[in-house]
């Protein structure tokens, strides 16, 4: 097929000058920048194709065109072309150019095109295209996710409520196969919740993830080092992929995902406007059906569909998903204490000895926590929701369950036996009371520091109430001194010994 070299407007005013003004070739060529011989042919064309000037007004461009350029006729044993949409999809793949598919082409057609000629005309084909299609990605390379901005209403059977949940997007980028669920929020728990999810979905890992630059997986986006959230980092480490967040304010760098949006809101949510959903499950399982249907829906203008651009181009590049799947945990950053424990959500876990006061990670998950420092794991417990209570492994503990920071049961009741009676039996209390007495320091320390802020005669008398109404720990003690309640009378008569004798306490001979 011959292309015009020049616009139609040229070649409307290459007709003007001819017809209207009875100019000759060369001083048209002149007038319109083109060569004598170009203008010829125009003139010819439009006397082949039946035109007469002026041209009809009900005539456009494109028929003009159309008119003036017909397609070749048919010529027997005519020179076959190749497949242009069986091209694109194998530029897809790593390694394969333009240059191997033209010998491929040759080999079974030796009387085919040249090299030029199928370059020329592949990229004349590529441009009809539109512009998200040109887009090209490695087969298995890239997933890309985001939240659509629309959200899905759920009414909550028992008590009525109304809740909208989120629209969770997941896009492949070479074979536009895609992945969506309702979760209740945006917050870290649902975005790594909805990541395994997808994973399991497609069936395998990607190399690299691009998500948006959402405060659950980028703590501090960067042009340069953005930082990713701590437990997403870890996620991806499970599943060895790449988190490379797309830049902010470049929406082109994940146009997949805004397509692949656009197409959930228009072919799910859209459709599931006058549904009424009951449950978060009941709307993912509505979400499920309607997504099969737009990944098996067929491309328009090139052939297959999203699943099968999927099981041809995507599942064979993809790696293996790991044995188990990622289970959620977060990360805090923690400092161990004199007690060598660390504090979590107000339960204490032990740690080695040696770490005492270090600063470390803390990872924990509903069932675990680990505790890790400078990247190297030093201990693991079972989760624990006692507030207050402590977990203790025995291996953690110095010899003679000494702390390495100085402080002994011995020095704690000594201390206490300065501010006086009442004080020292509540820290014998203390220290009696645990399975192990570096489980009360903290307790201790809280108590007796406490005559700095309210003097030694107040704390004494703190205590004092605080043996009498059978409450001897720090809260009370401390809430006693808040209030001035130790400047006020006894609600109970004065007893004679100290109501602190059980099996639990050792006594004071016990430090010696």
């Amino acid at each position: 097929m011959a292309y015009p070299t020049l616009t139609m407007r040229k070649i409307r005013e290459v007709l003007r000058l001819h017809f209207d003004c009875g100019f000759k070739q060369r001083e048209i060529a002149r007038a319109v920048g083109a060569s004598p011989t170009t203008v010829g042919q125009y003139v010819r064309r439009m006397q082949r194709a039946g035109l007469s000037w002026p041209l009809s007004s009900t005539l456009s461009d494109d028929e003009i065109e159309a008119l003036l350029y017909p397609p070749p006729p048919q010529v027997e044993g005519q020179r076959p072309e190749p497949h242009w949409p069986t091209v694109r999809r194998e530029l897809s793949r790593k390694g394969v150019t333009l240059d191997l598919l033209w010998n491929e082409y040759k080999a079974e057609h030796p009387d085919g095109y040249a090299y030029t000629w199928f370059c020329t005309h592949y990229g004349r084909w590529a441009d009809s295209l539109p512009l998200t299609l040109r887009q090209t990605h490695a087969p298995g390379e890239k997933l890309f996710v985001d939240y659509s901005g629309d959200r899905i209403t759920i009414i909550d059977a028992a008590t009525g409520e109304i809740r909208e949940a989120e629209l969770f997007v997941a896009v492949l980028g070479a074979s536009n196969y895609t992945y969506a669920e309702a979760t209740w929020t945006q917050q870290l728990p649902d975005w790594i919740g909805a990541h395994v999810r997808a994973f399991e979905f497609i069936g395998g890992c990607v190399e690299i993830v691009v998500p948006d630059n959402l405060k659950s997986g980028v703590h501090k986006p960067s042009f340069y080092d953005p930082l990713i959230n701590h437990t997403y980092r870890a996620m991806a480490a499970h599943y060895s992929v790449a988190v490379i967040p797309a830049r902010s304010k470049k929406p082109r760098d994940k146009a997949k995902v805004e397509q692949g949006v656009l197409l959930v809101q228009r072919w799910i949510l859209a459709k599931l406007r006058k549904q009424r959903f009951f449950s978060l499950a009941e709307a993912n399982r509505a979400i499920g059906t309607l997504l099969a249907d737009l990944n098996n829906k067929q491309f328009k203008k090139l052939p297959g569909s999203r699943r099968t651009t999927f099981e041809e181009l995507d599942r064979p590049a993809l790696k293996p998903l790991p044995a188990l799947a990622y289970q959620y945990a977060e990360w805090k950053i923690a400092r161990v204490g004199p007690d060598y424990h660390v504090e979590l959500i107000g339960h204490y876990y032990s740690v080695p000895h040696r770490f005492a006061r270090e600063q470390v990670d803390v990872r924990y998950s509903t069932s675990t926590v680990e505790i890790f420092h400078r990247g190297k794991r030093i201990a693991a417990h079972a989760r624990s929701e006692r507030r207050g209570a402590h977990t203790t492994l025995t291996e953690h503990m110095p010899a003679n369950h000494q702390a390495v920071t100085g402080w002994d049961p011995q020095r704690l009741h000594n201390w206490a036996a300065t501010i006086g009676a009442h004080t020292a039996a509540v820290i014998a209390h203390l220290l009696g009371g645990r399975q192990h007495p570096q489980q009360a320091y903290r307790a201790c320390l809280g108590v007796l520091r406490l005559a700095k802020d309210y003097g030694n005669e107040r704390l004494e008398a703190a205590c004092a109430r605080a043996i009498d109404l059978k409450a001897p720990n720090y809260r009370f003690i401390d809430s006693t001194l808040k209030n001035g309640l130790d400047q006020q009378p006894s609600p109970v008569a004065a007893q004679a010994d100290l109501p602190l004798s059980h099996a639990n306490v050792r006594g004071p001979n016990y430090y010696h």
